[in-house]
């Protein structure tokens, strides 16, 4: 797993060659991926094209112009329309907030960083500005457009499928179409999704709202506008206890209920529970991103740093995020009063003994705190401790 993830803004007002060098660097893995999951038993590229034609008319050129400059291929063209893909998953956390003229929705993004792209796009694909979060080259998985409309998703919690499109397409298609929560909504009731995903929406008028996707198709409308990784039908969520995604959905409600102000709303997805840790299980926090549809605006957050950008003033640019001071530890110390704790130790498991031992030593010295940081050049094996140096 990697430690790192880097970042890139970019603005490209159709597609082009900035595009083109992203489907050249992804395309690899996802056609790998693609081929993995069962892609090609999927629906030929006739009826991949039928489906946009049927319920996303608008983006056909679109999708022709992406499929041209992904080379004219058969797998690419049936990959970018997004139309019943193989299963994929996800975290989230969502929330919405509209108080006193300020709007905002929240989002936290959670999953492995070796399976985010990690782009920022800024485009005018169907002549309407948009910008916001790239996943499948370009579907998206968060973002905002020139009328003040902010979506975000989050995984429904099963692996149930229908037929349907995939939900980072559904989110580019509201975007690149609707102009309010009002429109998203009624287009939706029309669009099929082709799992259970959850979807969290404000625009500029301070309507805010939650919907949650059916596999193959349907909707619910809740009334909190927040949305983790479960539905509210009979449904079972999958790793619910591992996710805590009720635990989450409460602390969410418990926020929106007290009517906190945006900046306090975002503030708090910084934080546990909402901010997770399992990067090594794929279940880490990303990064938290803060739209704000009033002023045409996003902010991307991380422990410590911010990055904002908007639709009229988007500056392009690199940030590289290391998520490995916010990993979870491997093992937790044991609660070394206790007798059972010492019989059992060392503790298996444990991948880096000299750290262990210091953070044993920083347990048994709280006071001073003095205990000497593990050199980054130290190494470790079973018989002897060595340095490069």
């Amino acid at each position: 797993m990697s430690n790192s993830l880097t970042f890139e803004a970019i603005s490209e007002a159709q597609p082009g060659p900035k595009w083109k060098s992203r489907w050249d660097w992804s395309w690899p893995a996802y056609e790998a991926w693609f081929m993995a999951r069962g892609g090609d038993d999927g629906p030929t590229r006739a009826e991949c094209v039928s489906a946009i034609g049927q319920y996303m008319p608008e983006l056909l050129d679109v999708h022709a112009r992406l499929t041209n400059l992904a080379g004219g291929g058969d797998r690419a063209a049936r990959f970018l329309s997004g139309w019943c893909p193989p299963v994929y998953l996800g975290g989230c956390s969502l929330a919405a907030h509209s108080k006193a003229g300020e709007v905002r929705l929240v989002r936290n993004y959670d999953l492995s960083p070796d399976l985010n792209e990690g782009l920022l796009l800024r485009s005018e694909w169907t002549g309407k500005p948009v910008m916001g979060m790239v996943e499948f080259l370009w579907g998206l998985s968060d973002g905002i457009n020139a009328s003040g409309l902010c979506i975000a998703l989050a995984f429904g919690g099963r692996g149930e499928v229908g037929r349907g499109f995939g939900v980072t397409t559904i989110v580019r298609y509201l975007l690149e179409t609707c102009e309010s929560v009002a429109e998203a909504i009624a287009r939706l009731r029309k669009l099929p999704s082709h799992m259970a995903y959850n979807l969290v929406m404000a625009d500029a008028s301070g309507r805010v709202a939650s919907v949650e996707l059916l596999p193959g198709g349907g909707i619910r409308l809740m009334t909190a506008p927040v949305a983790t990784n479960h539905q509210h039908g009979p449904e079972t969520a999958d790793r619910a206890s591992f996710t805590k995604t009720r635990e989450r959905r409460t602390h969410l409600e418990h926020l929106i209920a007290n009517d906190m102000s945006p900046p306090q709303l975002r503030d708090n997805f910084l934080i546990e529970p909402l901010y997770q840790r399992e990067y090594s299980k794929g279940f880490g926090t990303l990064f938290t991103a803060d739209y704000d549809p009033v002023h045409l605006a996003v902010t991307l957050l991380w422990p410590g740093q911010s990055w904002v950008q908007s639709l009229h003033s988007f500056k392009e640019g690199v940030r590289t995020i290391d998520y490995s001071d916010t990993l979870e530890t491997t093992t937790d110390l044991p609660d070394f009063t206790s007798p059972e704790a010492w019989t059992n130790w060392p503790t298996p498991g444990v991948n880096d003994w000299a750290d262990y031992g210091m953070r044993i030593a920083r347990l048994f010295e709280p006071r001073t705190n003095n205990i000497p940081e593990v050199p980054a050049n130290f190494e470790w094996s079973r018989s002897r401790v060595t340095s490069s140096a």
